[in-house]
C-alpha cells in the first residue's frame, strides 16, 4: 500500500481513514467516484483559487459541482478571485492536478475553504496528495486538520 506524507500524517494523528489506490493518471471526480462505487457528490476535489493579492486559497468542493468564484470572493471579502491555469496551480502547490490535496499542503500557509455540503456526509473522499491515491475520512477531521473554514462555495456544474 502507498504510504506518503498524507497517509503518515493521518496515522500519526490517529485519524480514522481508508486509503484507496486508483490508476495513477489524472482522473476527474466523476471517474474517481465510478471507480470507488460512490456518488460523485461524496468525492471532493481541491480547486486552487487565486485572490487579487496573489494569495492562494484551496477550495474543496463536491465532485458533481464546481467552485462558485463569486461566492468565494464574497466569503473572502474580495471583489474578484480567479482560477489559475493547471500549470500555474502546479507551480503554486508543487502538486499535479488530480493530486492536489489540502492535507498535502498543511502548514504551507494556504487558507482552506470546505464547501458546507461536506457536512452532509459521514465520510468524504479527497485526494491523498498524489495521483492514484484517494483517502476517505470524516469531513470534520479534514476541517479540523486544515483549520478550514466552511462556506457555501459551490454551484451546479455548467454543461460543457
Amino acid at each position: 500500500m502507498v504510504k506518503n506524507n498524507v497517509v503518515r500524517l493521518l496515522e500519526n494523528r490517529k485519524i480514522p481513514h481508508t486509503v484507496f489506490e486508483l490508476p495513477a493518471e489524472k482522473l476527474g471526480a466523476r471517474e474517481t467516484a465510478a471507480l470507488l462505487g460512490v456518488p460523485p457528490s461524496q468525492v471532493f476535489k481541491t480547486i486552487v483559487v487565486q485572490r487579487a493579492s496573489s494569495r492562494v486559497v484551496l477550495v474543496v468542493v463536491p465532485g458533481d459541482r464546481e467552485v462558485d468564484l463569486k461566492a468565494v470572493a464574497a466569503f473572502l471579502g474580495e471583489k474578484k478571485v480567479h482560477l489559475p491555469s493547471e500549470r500555474e496551480a502546479k507551480a503554486i502547490t508543487q502538486l499535479q492536478a488530480g493530486g492536489i490535496s489540502p492535507l498535502a499542503l498543511l502548514n504551507k500557509g494556504f487558507l482552506v475553504i470546505v464547501d458546507r455540503r461536506a457536512l452532509d456526509w459521514e465520510s468524504i473522499h479527497i485526494s491523498g496528495g498524489q495521483r492514484g491515491l484517494n483517502i476517505r475520512l470524516a469531513p470534520q477531521d479534514l476541517i479540523a486538520l486544515c483549520q478550514a473554514k466552511v462556506a457555501d462555495v459551490s454551484r451546479e456544474e455548467h454543461s460543457p
